[in-house]
């Protein structure tokens, strides 16, 4: 027996060794899309770049198509109701008064606005991501379609929205940094190399930015700098894959 968990450790260790000598990874959303033709901007930056486009919005359908043509992944950027009432949500909105069955229509109604979705993430949701209950009657939605993924904006410290995620064996991310939640190209910039560094010493980092004209400047100009960096853009879906094993390998070295 204690040779078998001498052999086990052994292969955790190499595992994790592995894992550190993979070049550190990033993933980037940009977030409420579909309103503005201009929009198609973010589409066409360098790089699996995800899409996250607002249910409903006159320009989702079209761009969103344009999105999967360019091999870029798409989310459906659900508004979710937040702690300022005066915030205007959109079309699309799920709120804290819902039912269960008027919140799961709005889901559905959502999900089939934007074509080709691999994921949802939310937009605001500083007040509903703090509640269990109709988190985990997205995360029940979500498991309904089978093969689609969670993003945690983090517009909240008290969110609980991965948690019930991981509950329900739903696909998980939070969000690391907001790259543009100040104006200005210094700030832009001052983020993104503030992503790098948790990639690199984490492994890998998720960062969510806007399509600000200063955003897809400094955007265009760093992606194509990331060889110079030694780190790779990937999809969320790779990004899910390098954290699940991380994961994987912390919870069975606890044991």
């Amino acid at each position: 027996m204690r040779i078998r968990k001498i052999l086990i450790v052994c292969l955790l260790l190499s595992w994790q060794l592995s894992a550190q000598a993979q070049k550190p990874v990033i993933a980037i959303i940009i977030d409420d899309l579909g309103n503005s033709p201009r929009d198609e901007q973010a589409i066409h930056l360098p790089g699996a770049v995800a899409c996250a486009f607002l249910p409903h919005t006159p320009h989702a359908q079209r761009l969103a198509k344009l999105a999967h043509q360019n091999n870029k992944e798409v989310l459906l950027h659900a508004p979710m109701q937040s702690m300022h009432d005066g915030k205007r949500l959109g079309p699309g909105s799920l709120t804290l008064d819902m039912t269960e069955s008027e919140f799961v229509k709005a889901i559905q109604d959502s999900l089939a606005s934007v074509p080709h979705v691999q994921g949802i993430n939310n937009h605001m949701g500083s007040l509903l991501t703090r509640h269990p209950g109709h988190m985990l009657w997205l995360m029940q939605e979500i498991n309904r379609h089978g093969d689609l993924f969670f993003v945690d904006s983090r517009t909240t410290k008290h969110s609980v929205a991965r948690m019930v995620a991981n509950e329900n064996n739903v696909p998980s991310l939070a969000r690391d940094v907001f790259l543009d939640a100040e104006e200005g190209e210094a700030f832009v910039e001052k983020q993104f190399d503030r992503l790098l560094k948790i990639a690199r010493t984490h492994g890998y980092a998720l960062g969510i930015a806007h399509p600000y004209p200063d955003t897809l400047k400094i955007l265009q100009k760093r992606l194509n700098q990331l060889d110079a960096e030694k780190i790779d853009l990937v999809p969320i879906s790779t990004l899910l894959k390098r954290r699940q094993g991380s994961d994987a390998w912390q919870v069975s070295l606890s044991h």
